[in-house]
């Protein structure tokens, strides 16, 4: 796992950066470890604070869907341009273009992947902590090795059934704890939740043999355009345009969260996976749930209990023990 599921927050392939003529400047050798650990978890902290923008800009009155426009339609751009200078380098290089077929499969895939995911993450934020939002999304790669088994005939190791099962005990004191405080709307919001885990899980399986035909740059490419076009179609069918003309702070919580938590952060971590193998970039991707944790105390003012705590420390542990391994194996 190279990074935290971000379902509404897309992975662009470090090629990707390299094709929009961006490049950094050499590091010395004896400097690049270091310097890929803090992209890595510069870009971990920034994928966390989605769930606390999110929070703050449902705090001045705006809904999922408009939300969800406005974080698409500020990304949009910066794929779009990524895009055409993935196909300019396909070009280049004289190699094919994407058959239609696949285009569309890819931009149904991305649909999955980054607007129903989004969209019911989103959805879940309204009744549940940015905590425990987090850890739940973080599970995901448990889904993509149990559905890869069910559905595409993978072997599944019986150690990851004891992981999965650790790391729902303990969601389950996190559940059970809200359960008490919230009421049945903690059950609504981590059932959301819940649901975008598994989305974005069948995304993942379903996006691997698609990012072999046309590669990952130009697969993000597309699947990113194809959700935004679904995300502002799907607004424009529930509320007027004139909506999205919202106060400018929140076109200021819209952009933090296109640019903050989405694209920046996306080049972080491919910038990292640079210097960095993919095993230390699994295990600084744990960064994220505890780094949700701090930025819900200090802006959000949510506290933990003691039963909170121990149950995102079962979380931590599972899924940080079954990235390193997973790592190791490949």
């Amino acid at each position: 796992m190279s990074s935290v599921p971000e379902p509404a927050t897309p992975g662009v392939s470090a090629s990707t950066a390299s094709s929009a003529g961006s490049t950094l400047s050499p590091v010395p050798a004896a400097r690049l470890p270091l310097t890929g650990y803090a992209l890595g978890a510069a870009g971990a902290i920034l994928f966390a604070s989605k769930g606390i923008i999110i929070k703050l800009a449902y705090g001045e009155g705006i809904d999922a869907e408009t939300l969800l426009a406005l974080r698409m339609a500020f990304s949009l751009p910066f794929y779009l341009v990524i895009g055409a200078f993935a196909l300019r380098g396909l070009r280049v290089r004289g190699e094919a273009l994407p058959t239609t077929r696949v285009v569309l499969q890819s931009a149904g895939v991305g649909a999955l992947g980054y607007w129903f995911s989004s969209y019911v993450d989103f959805l879940g934020l309204h009744y549940i902590s940015a905590s425990f939002e987090r850890l739940i999304l973080f599970t995901y790669p448990l889904y993509v090795v149990l559905f890869g088994a069910l559905l595409f005939r993978q072997p599944v190791r019986l150690k990851v059934l004891g992981t999965f099962a650790v790391a729902y005990a303990g969601l389950a004191l996190i559940f059970a704890e809200g359960l008490m405080t919230i009421g049945a709307d903690v059950a609504r919001g981590a059932s959301l939740v819940s649901v975008c885990a598994i989305s974005f899980a069948l995304y993942q399986l379903m996006a691997r043999r698609l990012l072999n035909h046309i590669g990952s740059a130009l697969f993000t490419c597309i699947a990113m355009i194809s959700a935004s076009v679904f995300a502002i179609g799907q607004f424009a069918l529930l509320r007027p345009l004139g909506s999205l003309l919202v106060s400018r702070h929140m076109l200021v919580l819209g952009l933090m969260i296109a640019i903050g938590a989405t694209v920046l952060p996306s080049f972080l971590m491919n910038a990292a996976l640079k210097r960095i193998s993919a095993q230390a970039n699994s295990m600084i991707s744990t960064v994220s749930p505890v780094a949700t944790m701090v930025l819900a105390f200090l802006v959000l003012g949510e506290a933990a209990s003691m039963v909170e705590l121990a149950g995102a420390g079962l979380v931590l542990a599972s899924i940080g023990w079954f990235t390193i391994r997973d790592s190791r194996r490949r």
